[in-house]
């Protein structure tokens, strides 16, 4: 193997962010007025530290906090699933498994040592499914990486679990991919009941065809095998999952053009200038990436550098003239790894992250530089129906449909997480949300930006990351992470005016530099609030009554149970009739001002007088509240509200709750 090609090998290796791919360079003017003010919030000032941090919370309830396990004490802790009483945890050590059926102690039952980036988990019954992605995964799931360019020791793909037994978990398949699998999708197809698919979004470099025979990296117009710009659909038997295999690569990105982007903030743009500057006149390596300058880490040119003393034979320190060789090595290494060389520019050739919501037969594709909404009815061969860019927008990472389909919700993960993108001076369109209505032909029209309204510091990295639904019922209300910016909870029902409702957050993990810490990724199930921290562990928080949500609300989401949860795989919210639900109903309606309060309080009162009284008395109670909501909804002001509130009612008449 040539020279040349160990040292594209080697960059691709050490140039992943941790959670997007390369950089992501872009021209323009930042919007005006891009300054946000810290105002009087708590999480301003915060005090620095690892187990330490001083923290601030806002209609939120900490439960627990879990320290990770000793071989995954200091390795990144990444996304989360969960299933019956157990939250799964991956890190780039492996996956951990918490017990939180007590969710003020979680306890760790699982400790799974398999190092991989990013351990991307996602569960349906007895499997679990772990995406790798670098280039140091091992098929054994050793420790001491993978030290050759072409390995059949090396995963890069989905690894398949069986956890029926969930402290004695087995390893009973694994399927290899050309661009390995960053993250994965899995998707229960409600027309298939013996298989599930699994979406693999792989946004590394393309391994070499000699390691995983077919796979290419030219332009599809050069080779229509190419692994670029397509996903993976894999279909697993659930009764034999070692027989899972690609079954399709939809192009799913054909005719796409380059998106338009946005150039660097104001803060960045004066340190990128400073950081050349210092680099040149140290010597270092300096490479130009889609049209910017940026220099290379000392981690990321001494493998090249030892690659070349190999390649001729030699041994020891490199010499001036291996470093000269390097540098001028280095523009056609950039040119094959983020294109160039004259190549046209084109759309996103892979995403980042997808959310099926297979009760709509829809998903959600957060592809780098665009918004896709595909056509999923036919799992194996998903189909594009939609997509949207933004010059705002920097790299899109994930989507979120609210419950009744007719919202999505993009992430852009501007800095790829691993920089400060929340500072005061940062435009807040930019590293932030982007909501979307859906039309009834499915076409997605944009609203308006949300982005966590608390400035925060140049040690803390912070961005749009992942988030959940929480199920409160006749409103569309979320739970995001930040990386160190923390958790906002929000409230998007009205999607040009999106409202912080409630938050928590820590110091930086460091006060004299950039650590790495902060939520990954938070999401609500059965009841709790569960964030996977980078660097410190497990977080379990809990909704607490405000102004913005009721102790009602709160016990009718609580009514939501589900057997397993991906938050990439949404599943259709019903809520169990309960007097919980309508009062939930009863509350919004005093907060929209949809009732006067005389009749407001007639209407709990009455729901009060129902549930004192048992069987028939009962049910013949709720019918006639029902009957007499007819009325109040053609004179209200928030008439849908007004049905939603008698909707309940009457299923709560006819459900086995009224005959007790």
């Amino acid at each position: 193997m040539s020279s040349t090609r160990l040292l594209t090998l080697a960059l691709a290796a050490t140039t992943l962010g941790a959670c997007a791919r390369g950089v992501s360079v872009s021209t323009g003017a930042a919007p005006s007025g891009a300054a946000r003010s810290a105002a009087a919030d708590p999480r301003v000032g915060l005090r620095a530290g690892l187990y330490d941090a001083a923290t601030a919370v806002s209609n939120m309830q900490v439960l627990a906090t879990a320290r990770p396990g000793d071989r995954f004490a200091g390795s990144t802790n990444s996304d989360l699933a969960f299933t019956g009483n157990y939250a799964i945890q991956g890190n780039y050590n492996g996956w951990q498994i918490w017990d939180i059926s007590t969710p003020s102690k979680p306890t760790l039952v699982t400790a799974y040592f398999c190092p991989a980036s990013q351990s991307d988990v996602s569960v349906y019954k007895n499997l679990l499914f772990v995406s790798g992605e670098g280039l140091t995964g091992r098929i054994d799931c050793g420790g001491q990486g993978v030290q050759s360019a072409v390995s059949k020791d090396r995963l890069r793909g989905l690894r398949i679990f069986d956890i029926t037994d969930i402290k004695n978990p087995k390893n009973v398949g694994n399927v290899q991919t050309c661009r390995g699998s960053h993250t994965h999708t899995v998707l229960a197809d409600p027309k298939d009941t013996a298989n599930v698919y699994v979406y693999i979004s792989g946004s590394a470099g393309v391994r070499s065809d000699q390691e995983l025979p077919g796979c290419s990296r030219s332009a599809p117009g050069e080779d229509p095998n190419s692994a670029l710009f397509r996903i993976e659909v894999i279909k697993v038997p659930l009764a034999n999952p070692a027989a899972a295999a690609i079954v399709s690569s939809p192009r799913i990105f054909n005719g796409l053009q380059a998106p338009p982007r946005h150039g660097a903030a104001p803060a960045d743009v004066q340190a990128q200038r400073e950081a050349l500057a210092a680099a040149r006149a140290r010597g270092d390596f300096v490479v130009s990436i889609n049209g910017t300058e940026r220099p290379l880490r000392t981690q990321q040119t001494q493998p090249m550098l030892d690659s070349i003393v190999r390649a001729r034979g030699g041994s020891g320190a490199a010499t001036a003239a291996d470093s000269a060789a390097l540098r001028q090595a280095l523009p056609g290494m950039m040119a094959r790894l983020f294109g160039g060389g004259g190549r046209e520019e084109t759309g996103p050739d892979q995403c980042h992250d997808i959310t099926v919501y297979p009760a709509l037969g829809l998903a959600g594709g957060a592809c780098e530089g665009y918004g896709l909404l595909l056509d999923i009815r036919d799992p194996a061969n998903p189909v594009r129906i939609g997509a949207v860019a933004d010059s705002n927008f920097s790299y899109w990472h994930s989507a979120t449909f609210n419950n009744d389909g007719t919202k999505i919700l993009f992430t852009d993960e501007w800095g790829g997480g691993s920089q400060p993108k929340c500072r005061a001076s940062d435009p807040k369109e930019w590293g932030a949300n982007a909501v979307f209505t859906l039309t009834p032909d499915r076409r997605m029209q944009f609203q308006s930006y949300y982005k966590l309204s608390a400035p925060q510091t140049s040690q803390e990295n912070c961005v749009a990351h992942n988030g959940s639904l929480i199920p409160i019922p006749g409103r569309d209300v979320m739970v995001q992470s930040w990386y160190q910016g923390g958790i906002s909870v929000f409230d998007w029902t009205d999607p040009k005016n999106v409202q912080e409702i409630a938050f928590f957050d820590r110091g930086p993990v460091a006060a004299d530099r950039q650590g790495n810490g902060g939520s990954w990724s938070v999401y609500w199930y059965n009841g709790s609030i569960v964030s996977s921290e980078i660097s410190r562990g497990l977080d379990v928080l809990a909704l607490t009554p405000s102004e913005h949500i009721s102790q009602n609300e709160i016990d009718a989401a609580n009514t939501i149970r589900f057997d397993y949860l991906n938050a990439q795989g949404q599943p259709k919210l019903v809520w169990p009739p309960s007097f919980a639900l309508a009062r939930a109903f009863a509350d919004q309606l005093e907060r929209s001002k949809g009732l006067v309060s005389a009749r407001l309080s007639a209407v709990r009162d009455a729901l009060a007088g129902a549930e004192r009284q048992s069987g028939a008395a009962r049910r013949d109670a709720l019918n006639k509240l029902a009957n007499e909501l007819d009325a109040d909804a053609q004179a209200s002001s928030d008439a849908n509200k007004v049905r939603m509130l008698q909707k309940a009612i009457r299923d709560l008449s006819t459900s086995t709750i009224a005959m007790r």
